[in-house]
C-alpha cells in the first residue's frame, strides 16, 4: 500500500518507461549544465574579487579611520587570531548547539500545529489569526524570557504556518486517493499529506532558520551570553571593528553553508523526485 500512495504523489515515476528500454533523458545536457555550473562559478570569483578590491581600494584611500573602516587584511589578521586562540570556535559551537536544539524543537512542535490548526475548524477560526499575528511581533521582543524562547519564537511560527498552508493547499483527490487505497490515520499523513506538502514546508523551515537565526545572534547581543553575539558586541566595546566585522563574516559564512548544504539539496530533491529538473 505505501508503494501504491507513493506512486500517487511522485508523477515522476508514475508514467516513466519500462525498465529494459534505454532512458536517454539528460544525456545530453550534462556539459550543457557542467558549462553553466563553471560559468556561474566564474562570476562568483569575478565579483567577490571585485568587491574585495574595492574593499581594499576604499580603505588605503582612508575616507574613515582604520578603526572605523579597517582593512581586508586586517579583517583577516583578527579572523585568524579568533580561530587560533579558539575563541571563535568555541562561540561558534555554542551558537550552532543553541540553534539546532530550539530549531528542531520547533520544527516538532510546528509541525503538530499546522497539521492540528489545518485539520480542525475550531483551531482554524481561533488560533490561526493568532498565529498570523504572532508572526507579525518581532521576535526580539520575547527577550526577557529567554534566548532559547525567543529562538523558538522565531521558527515555530514560520513551520507551523507552512505547515498549515501546504496542508490546506493540498489537492483533496490526494487524500481520496489515499483512502481508497486503504490508507488512514498516521499512514494517511505518513505517505500522502506529508509528501504533498512538502514544497511548503521546506519553505517554511528555510524561513524559519532564517527568523531563527537572526533572533538569536540578537538574544546573544543583548544578554551578553557566550557565542557570536557576544563576540559582536565584545568588539564593538572594545572599539575593534576588525573583530567585528570577522564575527560578522562568520555569521554569513554559517548561513550560506547551511542554505547551501541543508536547504538547496532538499529543494534539490524535491525538484528531482517531482520531475522539475534534470536528474543529472
Amino acid at each position: 500500500m505505501a508503494a501504491d500512495t507513493g506512486a500517487i504523489l511522485n508523477p515522476s515515476t508514475a508514467g516513466s518507461a519500462p525498465a529494459h528500454l534505454p532512458v536517454a533523458r539528460g544525456a545530453g545536457r550534462a556539459p550543457f549544465i557542467r558549462r553553466a555550473t563553471l560559468r556561474k562559478a566564474g562570476y562568483q570569483v569575478i565579483f567577490y574579487s571585485a568587491l574585495l578590491g574595492l574593499w581594499a581600494l576604499v580603505a588605503k584611500l582612508h575616507i574613515w579611520p582604520p578603526y572605523l573602516f579597517p582593512a581586508p587584511w586586517s579583517v583577516a589578521e583578527a579572523l585568524w587570531a579568533g580561530i587560533k586562540d579558539h575563541t571563535f570556535l568555541i562561540a561558534i559551537a555554542v551558537t550552532m548547539k543553541r540553534m539546532l536544539i530550539g530549531y528542531g524543537i520547533s520544527v516538532a512542535l510546528g509541525m503538530i500545529l499546522g497539521v492540528a490548526v489545518a485539520s480542525n475548524r475550531f483551531l482554524e477560526e481561533t488560533m490561526g489569526p493568532l498565529l498570523v499575528s504572532l508572526q507579525s511581533l518581532p521576535s526580539i521582543c520575547w527577550v526577557p524570557l529567554a534566548i532559547l524562547f525567543v529562538l523558538l519564537m522565531g521558527c515555530i511560527l514560520s513551520v507551523t504556518i507552512a505547515m498549515e498552508d501546504g496542508r490546506r493547499q493540498m489537492p483533496r483527490i490526494y487524500t481520496m486517493a489515499g483512502r481508497n487505497l486503504g490508507a488512514s490515520g498516521f499512514r494517511l499523513f505518513w505517505y500522502v499529506m506529508l509528501p504533498a506538502s512538502l514544497p511548503y514546508i521546506v519553505s517554511g523551515l528555510k524561513q524559519g532558520w532564517a527568523f531563527g537565526w537572526r533572533s538569536l545572534i540578537q538574544a546573544e547581543m543583548i544578554f551578553l551570553t557566550l557565542g557570536l553575539g557576544q563576540q559582536l558586541m565584545m568588539g564593538r566595546d572594545l572599539n575593534d571593528m576588525s573583530a567585528v566585522i570577522s564575527v560578522m563574516l562568520l555569521i554569513i559564512a554559517l548561513g550560506y553553508v547551511v542554505n547551501r548544504v541543508v536547504f538547496r539539496t532538499m529543494e534539490r530533491a524535491l525538484q528531482v523526485r517531482w520531475g522539475l529538473a534534470p536528474t543529472v
